[in-house]
Formats: C-alpha cells, sequence, structure tokens
C-alpha cells in the first residue's frame, strides 16, 4: 500500500467576485443546496495525507460562520489580505503557527473551484512528491490562440502548443512558497497565482495535465454549467 504524501491545504477565500454581480461573493453562492466552498473543501477533507486546511477569510466575513463546515475541526480559518497573494502568505504564516514546517507541502486551490476530481488530487501528489520545486494542475490550450493590439485586432497566432491554462491545486514546499511571495510582493510585482510567485525567483514549476472541467466559477454561466451537472 503507497504511504500517503502528507500535505496541507490553503484556500483563499477573501475575494468579492464582482464579475458574479451577486450578492454575495461567489464562494458563498449556492450549488446543490450548498456553498460553493463547502464542495471546494470537501475535496480534500477526507484524503488520508491532509495535515489540515486553512481558509484565508475577508475581516468580518458575515458568510463562513454560518456553514456546517466552519465547525470541522479540521478547518482552520485566518485573515486574508488585499490580495490573493497577501491571502495565500498570511495562510503560510498561519500554519507555521500551527506547527507547519519549512519542508512541508502546502496545496493552495482557489475557494470557487469546485469541481476537482480525486483522481486529480491523487494524481498531482503523487506525481510531485519527490519534485524539487512542485508545480500546478494544468490543462494543454485546445482552442488557437490570438495576440491582439489594443484595439482589438490581430497581430499573431502564436503556437499553442507552447500554451497551458493554469488550475489550481498548486503544490509547493510551505518555505519556499513563502520566501518567494515574500520577495515577490516586496518588488512590487504582479502575482496572478503561486507558480507566478516562484517564477519570479528563477524556479520551473512542473505542469501536471488535469481534467478541464475543474474550472473556476467566475460569471453566472460557470455556475449554471455545474449545476446541470449535479442535477
Amino acid at each position: 500500500m503507497t504511504t500517503p504524501v502528507p500535505f496541507w491545504v490553503i484556500v483563499p477565500a477573501a475575494g468579492i467576485g464582482k464579475r458574479m454581480q451577486a450578492d454575495r461573493p461567489k464562494q458563498y453562492l449556492s450549488l446543490g443546496g450548498r456553498a460553493l466552498i463547502e464542495h471546494t473543501l470537501e475535496c480534500f477533507l477526507d484524503q488520508p495525507g491532509l495535515n489540515g486546511l486553512m481558509v484565508c477569510l475577508a475581516p468580518e466575513d458575515p458568510w463562513w460562520a454560518g456553514l456546517a463546515c466552519a465547525s470541522d475541526n479540521r478547518i482552520q480559518t485566518t485573515s486574508g489580505g488585499r490580495e490573493r497573494a497577501d491571502s495565500v502568505l498570511a495562510g503560510l504564516r498561519a500554519l507555521m503557527l500551527q506547527g507547519a514546517q519549512r519542508d512541508d507541502w502546502v496545496l493552495v486551490h482557489d475557494a470557487a473551484r469546485p469541481n476537482l476530481a480525486e483522481s486529480d488530487l491523487i494524481k498531482l501528489l503523487a506525481t510531485l512528491a519527490e519534485d524539487p520545486v512542485g508545480g500546478l494542475l494544468a490543462v494543454p490550450v485546445r482552442d488557437t490562440l490570438k495576440c491582439a493590439d489594443a484595439d482589438g485586432r490581430v497581430t499573431s497566432t502564436p503556437d499553442r502548443s507552447l500554451f497551458w491554462q493554469a488550475y489550481t491545486p498548486q503544490m509547493f514546499r510551505l518555505g519556499a512558497l513563502h520566501d518567494a511571495l515574500t520577495q515577490a510582493l516586496a518588488s512590487g510585482v504582479s502575482i496572478t497565482d503561486e507558480a507566478s510567485a516562484m517564477e519570479y525567483v528563477g524556479l520551473a514549476p512542473q505542469l501536471v495535465e488535469g481534467r478541464s472541467d475543474n474550472i473556476k466559477v467566475t460569471r453566472p454561466e460557470d455556475l449554471e454549467w455545474l449545476s446541470r451537472r449535479r442535477d
């Protein structure tokens, strides 16, 4: 029997999600009678290697306390920041206060990405268990890509075989990710995901191909699509 890869999880959930045009942050929208974030957290809770899960919330978040999972002792919370990178860094520091070590693996996953397949999670953990850098789930780009100018005119057609869509979870050693995020933020660099912070300090994360239905809910039609799949 394979020994489970031990890992921590950080779920940054301090965002507002303005594109959904809803009355609450997208992670609290309903999917099958439960909040999106409840489905997201459930993807990890029964994994044998899970050390703990840290959710990074907006200050004075009024929705979290009303969820059933808020009382699960496997889940802890901390205050997030203005941007995703700030929230993840706060989550890393909170894990260290709980005893997490610099060499521990940490998986960062989007709060509004509730359709992570268990097979993808297991594949990510197994593929990266001995990797010197870490990496992320991703999907090769399938459609033709176009580069455009400021007026929306096509300027070129790049080779799509070179491009991947970055998904989550993204999996890195706690200490390395903490240091990379700290350096990038101190330099004023735009960090859109954890891999970009690692790239900033000169490291090359490994891409692990996952399922394309591991979508992040950003627009109303995404939630409608997920709802139809669960009916």
